[in-house]
């Protein structure tokens, strides 16, 4: 099995097809889409924190996989609510998530 980290770097080469890019944001690795905008990031936990709009159907189908929650960056619960955490147990469902948080408008 693959470290959370190399397999968010096999999900950056599948989408550098579509313009993404790997690169960091505040220290963390983080996808980018061509105009430099992130999309999706790994989360220090191994978890990989993607950016769904709310009150869609990947949105409710990220949040429905066993441990994904709302983002929340502080730890205080102030959830960003169009970031979902994705633990590193669902890896199988990086990929689609990220090409769905890449072809969102910004």
């Amino acid at each position: 099995m693959m470290s959370a980290e190399e397999d968010f770097r096999r999900v950056g080469a599948e989408l550098a097809d579509l313009g993404v890019r790997v690169s960091s944001m505040m220290g963390s690795p983080a996808l980018k889409d061509h105009a430099g905008k992130v999309f999706a990031n790994l989360h220090r936990d191994g978890a990989m924190v993607f950016r769904l709009v709310r009150d869609t159907p990947e949105h409710a189908a990220a949040l429905a996989l066993p441990g994904a929650s709302l983002f929340d960056p502080s730890g205080r619960g102030r959830e960003v609510k169009d970031w979902v955490v994705v633990p590193h147990s669902s890896v199988d469902q990086w990929t689609d998530l990220a090409e769905v948080a890449h072809s969102r408008p910004r």
